[in-house]
């Protein structure tokens, strides 16, 4: 039986008295690349950002239902948000390194827990680039700023960035809409491999890229305007894509929605 690594039940989310998503229920099973696909403004990118309560930073945000990440409700008062966002790493659309060295960017993270030796940062630095697919590019010139690299590579610094403080799920938030087709092959590559270890979420407009690389997918739509986005439909990705049970969905992967 696989794994539930996080397990959303009835969520309901409101920007002050704007409702963005409801009645989401969904399990994201563990070391899976689940994909997040529907129109602009159904929901997706408050949704994955529910899942490490990146929307606490959100004046007038309200969340009820539950997120359970390991059987525990991350929406409990007592349940410390610093803590689940180490756990919780997040990816976002524009690649965001920081105006430092290379180095530093990957560093950044292991230094705020209390890291300092050099062996160990060293280490770490080097570890989470590889696992990046950066470091080949990038060993001989840690010291120059992450912002003279390409956009795809600036990308995979983001991406090493999270893995450094040993994170359990990695969400993606659009990854690769600001980036070239060769840049947006080796994310694809890279994320094949990081589901290894990690539980992936993605957000994607790009259909093609959700029935490449995703094993689950959830398909998400607003039916009417000022409605909230809800969960229309969920399941294996290769039957979902050649099989939808729902019309809407149906309708949506074949290009003739709306």
């Amino acid at each position: 039986m696989m794994e539930k690594k996080i397990a959303i039940d009835s969520l309901n989310m409101n920007y002050g008295s704007f409702r963005a998503i409801e009645d989401v229920t969904l399990d994201i099973l563990s070391r899976h690349i689940t994909a997040l696909i529907g129109p602009s403004g159904c929901g997706k990118s408050t949704l994955i950002r529910c899942l490490n309560r990146m929307n606490d930073l959100i004046d007038g945000v309200r969340v009820e239902g539950r997120v359970l990440l390991d059987g525990d409700n991350i929406y409990e008062p007592t349940y410390d948000a610093i803590t689940l966002r180490r756990r919780v790493g997040m990816v976002f659309q524009r690649p965001n390194p920081f105006p430092k060295s290379i180095y530093e960017n990957v560093a950044y993270g292991p230094k705020l827990t209390g890291m300092r030796g050099k062996d160990e940062l060293d280490y770490i630095v080097e570890e989470s680039l590889k696992k990046a697919a950066l470091w080949d590019e990038v060993k001989t010139n840690l010291r120059e700023s992450g912002l003279n690299l390409s956009g795809g590579q600036q990308q995979r610094l983001c991406i090493a960035r999270v893995i450094a403080v040993q994170p359990e799920v990695i969400l993606f938030d659009e990854p690769c809409s600001a980036i070239d087709p060769v840049a947006t092959q080796l994310i694809e590559d890279l994320m094949a491999e990081l589901k290894k270890n990690y539980t992936i979420v993605i957000v994607t407009h790009n259909m093609q890229q959700a029935a490449r690389i995703s094993d689950y997918t959830a398909f998400m739509l607003v039916e009417r305007q000022g409605e909230p986005g809800r969960m229309i439909e969920y399941g294996d990705t290769n039957a979902m894509f050649t099989n939808p049970k729902d019309e809407r969905t149906e309708r949506y992967i074949t290009g003739r929605f709306g």
